[in-house]
């Protein structure tokens, strides 16, 4: 009966940081002050599997960037709301993938 007991706690530990931590990543993912953003997220990867993570990275961000400039021209992954990086390795190699919503600046 204890152990249960002790599970209990734990999950209703775990339940407390979620919803206290729920506010603050819904803060996170707001668009900066004075921006305007697309109402999807987009996904770039580049081509292939490159043999660096941080070269995989920046083909991620440039296809990206190509996929956002289409919707804003002025588009920016460091102004792109809700930005995610994932990497998948395969042996030696990497592929990423970034994601995130375009935003720009909003006109004046």
């Amino acid at each position: 009966m204890p152990k249960i007991a002790a599970m209990f706690q734990v999950m209703l530990g775990v339940a407390a940081l979620a919803v206290m931590g729920a506010p603050a990543l819904a803060a996170e993912s707001a668009p900066q002050k004075g921006f305007e953003c697309h109402d999807k997220a987009l996904t770039g990867s580049g081509p292939g599997f490159k043999s660096s993570q941080e070269e995989s990275e920046e083909a991620a961000k440039v296809d990206w960037l190509e996929k956002a400039k289409a919707i804003y021209a002025d588009a920016d992954w460091n102004a792109a709301k809700d930005p995610l990086m994932q990497c998948v390795k395969q042996g030696l190699y990497s592929k990423c993938f970034a994601t995130g919503i375009p935003c720009r600046p909003k006109p004046e």
